[in-house]
């Protein structure tokens, strides 16, 4: 056993509901090494989805920055995390930081432990779209994080190749895979009933009615305004040309999400608007679904581990590999190419089979064990590097 004095303090920063699903196997991996010793901090960028992801993966926390306010703005996030930071950091004093993908809490803190000299490992770096406005403000805070990384835990050799033409140091960059995959995986192997009974129930009567459901996810910034309007109303008419066929919506609380939700779909019995789900009842809805339409960055890795073919409600993608695979579609958000991919899935059994049975680039459900065996290596704890994810 590594005594306590000599453990890294290593300290695990995020604040969304993504961030904390994809964290939470890194930190499952760190506290079972006892040559670290884990100190989680949220900024609470979002408060309730990330609570019930805490709870699910039985993360808790030293440090709650507890900064979500009504109508913030992404100023107000970048400037009270790093006000914050900076006595934070002064007091638990880390070896390293680590965060996660492309929010304003990764890109805050990594400059705040920047300014303090700590180094930060980049959990999910070098995706990229290479258009600062798409996804806006992700692909900005992704691509600011890593000009300030130390380490680079990368899901898949395109990340890595990214990073290299940008300079970074091919050494301390590592393929682990994602530990979305990790989180999904083992979430998925416990069987557990639904916590939204409701959820259960229309669930249930779907597939006892023999329909087909399908899962729906939106709420990503540019989408705002006239794209989801374009998209909503495609999803209507296909509600309406398509009757063997239910959507399940779970709602994101944004108003400019919301509200254009409930006045196009609110309406339509077979579209199902919820609150959103607890993690455990989104990988079911998954499970249960027969394909997903979502702009959503995590569901375009976890469903296809699922067997789930995708439809991206975007124009591009910083997860390029997936399209690649054949595992997702990007449809945007206009209302024919929507139209087109759908009715091409529902319709054709084969096309279906074939994106629903191709190889996901992202993971083997080990990515948060590389991680932690990378962090080691830095630290002079291993000689060895781990060996990098490949996927098969």
């Amino acid at each position: 056993m590594t005594s306590a004095v000599k453990r890294k303090k290593i300290f695990v920063f995020f604040g969304t509901r993504p961030e904390a699903i994809k964290m939470a196997p890194v930190i499952k991996s760190l506290e079972q090494d006892s040559h670290f010793h884990v100190q989680v901090a949220l900024s609470a960028q979002h408060r309730n989805l990330l609570d019930q992801v805490l709870r699910v993966f039985g993360v808790k926390a030293q440090v709650d920055m507890n900064l979500m306010r009504p109508g913030q703005s992404l100023t107000d996030i970048t400037v009270g995390v790093m006000t914050q930071m900076v006595p934070v950091l002064a007091r638990l004093k880390p070896d390293m930081v680590l965060v996660h993908g492309d929010t304003t809490t990764s890109m805050a803190g990594t400059m705040a432990a920047f300014y303090a000299g700590v180094p930060v490992g980049h959990v999910e770096a070098g995706l990229r779209t290479f258009d600062l406005s798409r996804p806006f403000p992700e692909e900005a805070n992704r691509q600011l994080t890593d000009v300030l990384s130390t380490l680079y835990f990368c899901p898949t050799p395109m990340s890595k190749m990214n990073l290299i033409r940008e300079h970074r140091n091919p050494q301390n960059i590592f393929v682990t895979g994602n530990t979305v995959i990790d989180a999904l995986l083992e979430t998925a192997r416990r069987p557990r009933p639904f916590e939204n009974r409701e959820l259960g129930k229309i669930i249930k009567r779907i597939h006892e009615d023999g329909k087909k459901m399908i899962l729906m996810t939106a709420h990503r910034r540019e989408n705002f305004g006239k794209p989801f309007e374009e998209a909503f109303q495609s999803i209507k008419n296909l509600c309406r040309a398509f009757p063997d066929n239910e959507w399940i919506y779970p709602v994101h609380p944004n108003p400019h999400v919301a509200g254009l939700a409930h006045r196009i779909l609110g309406g339509e019995p077979r579209i199902h608007l919820l609150d959103p789900l607890e993690y455990t009842d989104l990988v079911l809805a998954m499970q249960a679904s027969h394909l997903v339409v979502t702009d959503s960055g995590g569901l375009q890795e976890e469903a296809p581990s699922l067997g789930k073919p995708v439809l991206v409600l975007r124009d591009v993608t910083e997860r390029p590999e997936a399209v690649q695979a054949g595992t997702v579609r990007l449809v945007g958000t206009d209302r024919k190419k929507i139209q087109r991919e759908f009715e091409r899935l529902i319709k054709d059994a084969r096309y279906y089979r074939k994106m629903a049975n191709a190889v996901n680039p992202y993971g083997d459900g080990k990515a948060g064990n590389r991680i932690v065996q990378a962090i080691k290596w830095f630290f002079g704890m291993t000689p060895k590097k781990p060996k990098p994810f490949i996927a098969r």
